[in-house]
Parts: structure tokens; C-alpha cells; sequence
């Protein structure tokens, strides 16, 4: 059984969708044969994510999605089906998230799905270093599998 978390910083507390959100994770994870996984997601503003991107990646300014493994060895990847009790934390800026959405001409909701599927694949070990990038195909397939999903 996974579990998520879903908790803001520098945002309103309590938004209507989180448990909409909530359960699309859950559904990726089915569909991605997760199992026993707990996973944290944050919500957040630009300059909360700038911080986080600045100390983690020494990248300077705000990104739209990061994830943090919680895998016990560096360069381990945590897999479907493994027992463990903390999977790792995914990091969504709402503010870069709503600038994406309006220069790709999508959706808000279209977005955010996009966002918490990357951040669930890399928490999978998976990167997007080489193009044409695994990663990103199998986030755009996911995305099209689940694009009648409402969240916002």
C-alpha cells in the first residue's frame, strides 16, 4: 500500500484539490507497479524552490519540480515493489508550474500532472540526461493515459 503526503511552504494551506492530487499519485504508482511507498510532495512558491535549487543543485534561480530520493546508498535506485518506508519528497513550485502552463499553451491542470509524474519517475532513478530521454517519453505516455484525470 503507498501513502502520500502533501504539504505547502510560503502557500495557503489548505487547497481544494490536494486530495484530488493525492489520488492521481496514487493511480501513476498503481499503474507504475509502485507498492509500499511513501512519498512527500510540497507545494510551493518561486523563492522557497530557488533556495532549495540553489543549495541542492547550484543552480541559481526557480525551477518547476524537484525530487529528493530518500534511497539509502548515493546512486541506488529505489524500485517498484521494494519494501521501504520513505521513498522521497517531490518539490513543485505553483509559480514556475503557471508560467510553464501558459507558454506551452496547456492547461494548469495538464501541467501539474506532468510535474508530479516527472518528480515520481525520478524518485524511480530514472534522469533525463540523453535525448531522446526514456524519462521523458514515458512521462508524456502517462500523461496521455491519464489526460481525462481533473485535479485543478
Amino acid at each position: 500500500m503507498n501513502d502520500v503526503a502533501i504539504t505547502t511552504a510560503g502557500l495557503m494551506k489548505h487547497r481544494s484539490w490536494f486530495a484530488v492530487c493525492r489520488s492521481f499519485i496514487l493511480k501513476i504508482m498503481e499503474k507504475l507497479d509502485i507498492d509500499n511507498w511513501e512519498v512527500s510532495i510540497l507545494f510551493c512558491d518561486d523563492p522557497f524552490i530557488a533556495e532549495l535549487n540553489r543549495r541542492y543543485r547550484g543552480v541559481e534561480g526557480p525551477t518547476d519540480v524537484l525530487s529528493f530520493s530518500q534511497a539509502e546508498a548515493e546512486n541506488s535506485q529505489l524500485r517498484p515493489g521494494a519494501v521501504i518506508e520513505l521513498a522521497g519528497d517531490i518539490i513543485i513550485s505553483l509559480e514556475t508550474l503557471k508560467r510553464n502552463a501558459e507558454t506551452a499553451s496547456v492547461s494548469d491542470n495538464e501541467e501539474l500532472k506532468r510535474l508530479l509524474i516527472h518528480g515520481l519517475l525520478h524518485l524511480m532513478g530514472m534522469d533525463h540526461d540523453e535525448e531522446p530521454s526514456d524519462m521523458l517519453i514515458k512521462q508524456e505516455k502517462l500523461l496521455s493515459d491519464f489526460k481525462k484525470e481533473k485535479i485543478v
